[in-house]
């Protein structure tokens, strides 16, 4: 579906956990399937048995593998899988094995999740919320005149719309939610125009929060999520 370049990762190990991730997420390494052994991993990645042993401990904690003992590691099934994991979430979809019912179900989650953040925003937010939310709007119309960076400005702009209601639990949900929303955003990103047909959307946001329209603010939050949601889809059909 997206295939942007990998971002650098700091260590060995976690360069391997990244790629092996992005494998398992693939379809490469299937559920059921035995991981190859650390001699076959060293040979691919070029790096020691503690590198390879360390980034197979970390996908082992975010439910991706199972290390048996005589048996070997075998890759879980997704249904064990920490789905809100954030490197699980951008693996799943930047990989090609992304299907319609992963897309579904991530846009299920958006409405769920961000109306009811909107709708809080617009009733709590405070004047410095609403002046970094316009700042962020702001700093989208100019990534479209070809200035400055899109997805990013897209992405620090419904951050602040999560962050605005003031509810810990909603704020705690951000890291999860910007890998969600930064594969939509991306795709978006990538549709022709897509990005300058969205501000209007996004602008419609911005202002219910700043007069206070709790309701608008909800309304304005769907409209955003179904043009993703139609986006995705074609983006599917095409084979994208």
């Amino acid at each position: 579906m997206i295939r942007p370049t990998p971002a650098p990762r700091a260590t060995f190990q976690e360069q391997v956990l990244d790629q092996l991730g992005r494998d398992i997420c693939a379809g490469r390494y299937r559920p059921g399937e035995v991981l190859p052994s650390e001699t076959e991993l060293c040979e691919r990645f070029h790096f020691s048995r503690i590198v390879i042993r360390e980034a197979v401990k970390s996908l082992a904690a975010k439910g991706m593998l199972d290390v048996r003992r005589k048996v070997g590691t075998l890759v879980q099934d997704p249904a064990q899988w920490n789905l809100f994991d954030p490197d699980i979430i951008t693996w799943r979809t930047q990989s090609s094995g992304v299907d319609r019912t992963m897309s579904r179900d991530l846009m299920e989650l958006r409405r769920i999740v961000e109306p009811a953040a909107a709708r809080l925003a617009a009733q709590r937010a405070t004047p410095e919320d609403r002046r970094n939310l316009r700042a962020a709007y702001d700093a989208m119309v100019c990534a479209v005149a070809g200035e400055g960076d899109y997805v990013a400005a897209d992405l620090a702009f419904h951050t602040l719309v999560l962050s605005a209601g003031g509810n810990q639990f909603v704020r705690q949900m951000h890291v999860a939610m910007n890998a969600i929303l930064r594969g939509s955003f991306e795709i978006v990103s990538q549709k022709p125009g897509g990005p300058a047909f969205s501000l209007p959307m996004h602008e419609a946001l911005c202002r219910a929060i700043e007069q206070g329209d709790a309701a608008a603010a909800e309304r304005a939050s769907l409209v955003l999520i179904d043009q993703a949601d139609h986006d995705l889809l074609e983006r599917l059909d095409l084979g994208g």
